[in-house]
């Protein structure tokens, strides 16, 4: 006698939207086939649009050279078109469990089990969408190994720039300043216990800069504000722009350090000592306060995504939400 046998999970169609050409989207569908062993299926609530990278993915703009550097955990397609590409998702798993996963915008997919991390009860859907803002911003901090009294300057008040002044903010002593072009940014730099200043009236002799501007101008600024031996974190990518910076200023008599920051690697001062997912858990715990629903935009609805998407990324937004029928 036969013993009896577990038929499989059916196949599941989901939704996904695609860049397909210079900033062209669609939505497409495709078919999710049996769980694998160490999966989880996850249904959407919502998903945030990291502005800075995918504005370069939507507009084709990532170089040749930086395609498989730039390649998203759980993308689909390939650099430059078509491209399913994002890494900003909240669902719930089938036991009804909330995790954050670095997916692409998707209504339903497959993640392997390690890559869903559980989101704090205290941590609302909508705004867990910036956990990998805030764990860009948290490995940020890590290479800049912040000194408590320090004048610190962070050029460029985007989601990025905002989320590592609000954690630099926290150190004892330090002077935080935000600097941006948009003088509506002074009232989120305030929002989380920074001050502000427009380019022209940044303040000088800062001892930690961090760039987030992605412009030359930007850093340009950081190299001029630095006090002597000041560390400049460049956080900014710059896609297929190659920037100049005068290095054969005043650079080397005042013994600046320019040091990149870039998520792909644990920050060395905490490498080994903690696991990329632990890193993520740690950037959803630091979401508990609600300041941060204040770096939030939208929503707009999934089955909008391919018109609205020009629009949301379109200079000075901050995080759009997408919403999904399954929340």
């Amino acid at each position: 006698m036969n013993s009896p046998q577990c038929d499989p999970m059916p196949a599941h169609q989901a939704r996904a939207f695609w860049a397909v050409a210079p900033g062209l989207g669609a939505i497409r569908t495709e078919v999710l086939g049996p769980i694998a062993p160490d999966s989880l299926r996850i249904r959407t609530i919502a998903t945030g649009v990291s502005r800075g990278t995918e504005s370069l993915v939507f507009a084709g703009r990532v170089p040749e050279s930086q395609h498989a550097a730039m390649r998203a955990p759980l993308m689909g397609g390939d650099f430059p078109f078509p491209v399913k590409y994002g890494y900003c998702a909240v669902g719930t798993t089938e036991d009804g469990n909330r995790v954050f996963v670095l997916h692409p915008h998707q209504d339903i997919f497959d993640a392997p089990a390690a890559m869903c991390v559980p989101i704090p009860d205290s941590v609302p859907s909508h705004r867990a969408v910036l956990a990998a803002n805030m764990e860009t911003a948290l490995n940020i901090v890590w290479d800049a190994a912040p000194l408590p009294g320090e004048r610190i300057l962070i050029v460029g008040a985007g989601i990025v720039g905002l989320c590592v002044a609000s954690l630099l903010a926290r150190i004892p002593g330090a002077i935080v300043t935000a600097v941006d072009t948009d003088p509506s940014r002074e009232h989120l730099a305030h929002c989380f216990g920074c001050r502000f200043a427009e380019p022209a009236n940044a303040p000088r002799e800062q001892e930690l800069i961090v760039h987030a501007s992605a412009s030359e101008a930007g850093l340009r600024l950081a190299l001029d504000r630095a006090a002597f031996e000041g560390r400049i974190v460049e956080a900014s990518w710059y896609g297929d722009r190659a920037p100049a910076i005068p290095l054969g200023e005043a650079f080397h008599a005042r013994r600046l350090r320019l040091i990149a920051s870039q998520v792909g690697a644990v920050a060395p001062a905490m490498r080994g000592r903690r696991t990329y997912a632990q890193r993520l858990a740690l950037a959803l715990e630091l979401l508990v306060d609600p300041v941060y629903d204040r770096l939030l935009a939208g929503p707009t609805r999934f089955e909008a995504l391919p018109d609205a998407m020009p629009a949301i990324l379109a200079p000075g937004g901050l995080c759009h939400v997408i919403t999904y029928g399954n929340g």
